[in-house]
C-alpha cells in the first residue's frame, strides 16, 4: 500500500467515516465474535488535545517506519492507520488476555482485505518484538495490564524511536488513600480492586510513570492528564485518572548518532 501524508488533522477528521467503516464491517463478517465493547478509537481524542506542532505530524513520527499497535483490542486503530495513512502497521497483543482471543482482529483483517499484521506475543514474558525496527508505537490503556511495565518500556525504547502512551495513574491508593501523586511508586492492586478486572496490575503514580519512562530509555516530548486529576484513586472508576504521553526514544537516539 502507497503511504500518503498525514497528520493528526487528517485522522480526527476521519473517525466518523472510519467508525462506520469498522462497524458495518464488523456486521458482515458472520461467525459469533465477542466484539471488544469500548470504543477504541476514543483515546484519540485526548492524543489529539495533547500534541502541538511539529508533533502533529504523524507521518514524521512513523519516519517511514513500520508502526505497532500494542495491546490493540480488536484493532480497530491498527485499521484506520493503514486506511488513511497507507501504514505499514502491526498488532502485538496477547490472545489469552484479549477479548476474543484475537479472533476480531482477524475477522476484521480478513473481511477488510488488509494486509495489517496480527501477532499474539505474550506480553506478561520477556518478549521480543516481530520488527527489528518501528518508527512509532501505540501503547494505548495497556501498561497498567502488564505484570511487567519496566521490561516492556525498555524493549520499546531499543526497538522503535517514538511511542504515544497512555494508562491510568492515581494520586491516592490503598485503604487508608495514601496520597502518592509527587512519589516515584506503583501501586500493586488487589486481582478485583481495579473495574473487577483481575488483568489489572501496576497503577503509577503520575510521578511515577514520569521515573518510569526516564529509567527506561525515554524522555517525555507532550503530555496530559485526563479525568479526575485531583483525587484519582484505582479503587473507585469515578476517580479515574489517565495520562497521555508523546515519548522520544533516547536508546534510538543514542544508537543513531553512534
Amino acid at each position: 500500500m502507497m503511504a500518503r501524508a498525514m497528520n493528526m488533522d487528517d485522522l480526527i477528521g476521519s473517525l466518523d467515516t472510519q467508525a462506520t467503516r469498522l462497524t458495518t464491517a464488523r456486521s458482515q463478517t458472520g461467525g459469533d465474535v465477542a466484539w471488544y465493547p469500548y470504543n477504541i478509537l476514543g483515546n484519540l481524542a485526548h492524543v489529539d488535545g495533547m500534541l502541538s506542532g511539529e508533533n502533529r505530524d504523524l507521518d514524521r513520527l512513523a519516519q517511514g517506519l513500520p508502526v505497532a499497535d500494542i495491546g490493540a483490542a480488536d484493532g480497530d486503530l491498527a485499521f484506520v492507520l493503514e486506511d488513511i495513512g497507507g501504514w505499514d502497521v502491526d498488532i502485538v497483543d496477547t490472545a489469552a488476555t484479549n477479548m476474543n482471543g484475537l479472533q476480531g482482529a482477524r475477522a476484521l483483517r480478513d473481511h477488510l482485505g488488509s494486509r495489517v499484521g496480527i501477532f499474539d506475543i505474550d506480553l506478561d514474558r520477556q518478549f521480543e518484538l516481530p520488527r527489528e525496527r518501528y518508527g512509532l508505537v501505540f501503547l494505548l490503556g495497556i501498561l497498567y495490564h502488564l505484570q511487567n511495565p519496566y521490561y516492556a518500556m525498555r524493549e520499546l525504547a531499543s526497538r522503535s524511536s517514538y511511542c504515544l502512551l497512555s494508562t491510568k495513574v492515581a494520586r491516592f491508593a490503598g485503604p487508608e488513600r495514601t496520597p502518592i501523586a509527587d512519589l516515584p511508586v506503583g501501586y500493586l492492586v488487589a486481582p478485583r480492586e481495579t473495574n473487577n478486572d483481575p488483568t489489572n496490575y501496576w497503577i503509577l503514580s503520575p510521578a511515577g510513570l514520569e521515573r518510569l519512562v526516564e529509567r527506561t530509555g525515554w524522555h517525555i516530548l507532550e503530555r496530559s492528564n485526563v479525568g479526575n486529576t485531583v483525587d484519582s484513586d484505582p479503587s473507585v472508576p469515578e476517580h479515574d485518572e489517565r495520562m497521555f504521553l508523546l515519548l522520544g526514544s533516547s536508546s534510538a537516539q543514542a544508537s543513531r548518532s553512534r
